[in-house]
């Protein structure tokens, strides 16, 4: 007889590969289901609906990418934001996603449009670790940390659309992989923008900084 958690794991599986290849769209239990090779019995003993089949695929993608970037979900709490190499992490996070393409950007725009995408493990601690992070005296004034998460995410999970139309193998793959990491970690360095070449923008950037902390109180 298959084991329970394995079967689970197949279904689960399959259900990502259908969610990369066609969106919600595209799946169906009687199609994880084949997809799986197991019965249409089976697929239903795990998932009674369609709807909670989805839903727990993207929370068992946002678990291989938590754990992917992050490590085990279970020591996340001894981290100090001050203590994180971000290099790594953020070498982690392209690689993943340059491996991974279309789950990625499927578990992205279903958690951006949930109700409360803090409900997702990996959203939750990567926003919250910016948040963290933007809290220290490490980080830069006036940082909008949700704004960045979902630009920082949205440019990690769409650049292998571009990396894989003219990557020719795994080794090209990781060269490109590498180039997203720098130009991520450089324009957290530095920006692109001298502040004196601009000084209109730079004037419109403190005020708006001025407002959004005279709103927070």
């Amino acid at each position: 007889m298959r084991d329970p958690a394995a079967t689970r794991e197949t279904i689960l599986d399959a259900a990502s590969n259908l969610l990369a290849k066609d969106g919600v769209e595209g799946v169906s239990l009687s199609a994880v289901a084949h997809l799986a090779a197991v019965n249409r019995g089976t697929a239903y003993q795990h998932f009674e609906t369609r709807e909670k089949l989805i839903e727990a695929t993207i929370q068992w993608v946002s678990d291989k990418l938590f754990r992917a970037v992050f490590g085990d979900p279970e020591t996340i709490g001894e981290r100090q934001v001050e203590q994180v190499d971000v290099a790594a992490l953020t070498d982690r996070l392209c690689d993943f996603a340059m491996e991974n393409p279309e789950i990625c950007r499927v578990w992205l725009q279903q958690v951006l449009a949930s109700p409360d995408p803090s409900q997702d493990p990996f959203w939750r601690e990567y926003c919250g670790s910016l948040g963290r992070f933007a809290a220290t005296g490490l980080a830069e004034s006036g940082i909008d940390f949700e704004v960045l998460s979902v630009v920082n995410l949205a440019g990690v999970f769409f650049w292998p659309i571009l990396a894989r139309a003219h990557a020719a193998d795994a080794a090209e793959r990781s060269e490109l992989s590498r180039r997203f990491s720098h130009e991520i970690l450089r324009l957290s360095m530095y920006g692109t923008m001298r502040a004196e070449a601009f000084p209109d923008i730079a004037k419109r950037l403190r005020e708006e900084a001025a407002e959004a902390r005279s709103r927070r109180g």
